[in-house]
């Protein structure tokens, strides 16, 4: 996935440096104030970041969290685990790491989201396909929405009603409404197909 940058013109402010985006979301995940490996930093972003942006994969958080050590954002400590496994190293953001999390969200310039729906551009195509094969493309897009909507809908009412966790809980109900959205265009492509049949014969 291609990342932006919020760099320095952007924000403003010229002592920061350029990050790209998936370290503003591994720094987000840790401004909740937790101390997290990179698997439970894993864990988290499948949990909630990729209903609505995308869970980045082990070797970008940990590629990320080697950056934001280096600037100063975050800090790490081996600590024993009480499996016996061998020591983990675990990560907490520190005071700029927060001042420059709370800087990005604030006045990071305001993207519109990219769309690049597969499932749309076949339809696009669908003069190449078969009405039937159109139906049951868009019968899985419409169970992979209901799915996740159902999954956001669960989350968000498993995440903690305080803070700062309430955010976290409105943004998985907008994750739900959008999979619902989702859900309900591909049925209303489908009888958008069902009428052009009918006209054609």
């Amino acid at each position: 996935m291609t990342e932006k940058r919020a760099d320095a013109a952007d924000t403003g402010d010229a002592e920061r440096p350029a990050l790209p985006a998936t370290s503003w979301a591994v720094l987000g995940l840790l401004s909740f104030g937790e101390e997290l490996s990179g698997y439970d930093l894993k864990k988290w972003s499948d949990w909630s970041l990729r209903l609505f942006y995308w869970s980045p994969s082990f070797s970008q958080i940990y590629g990320e969290l080697k950056r934001l050590e280096k600037v100063g954002y975050v800090t790490s400590r081996m600590v024993a685990q009480e499996t016996g496994n061998r020591d983990k190293r675990v990560y907490v953001i520190t005071d700029a790491g927060m001042a420059a999390a709370r800087h990005w969200a604030r006045e990071a310039p305001v993207e519109p989201p990219v769309l690049k729906h597969g499932v749309m551009l076949r339809m696009w195509l669908g003069h190449l396909l078969e009405t039937d094969r159109m139906r049951d493309v868009l019968g899985q897009h419409r169970q992979y929405a209901e799915t996740m909507r159902q999954r956001a809908e669960v989350d968000a009412e498993d995440t903690r009603d305080e803070e700062p966790w309430t955010y976290p809980a409105l943004v998985l109900k907008w994750s739900e409404r959008y999979y619902a959205a989702e859900r309900d265009l591909a049925d209303a492509m489908l009888a958008d197909l069902e009428e052009r049949e009918r006209r054609r014969f």
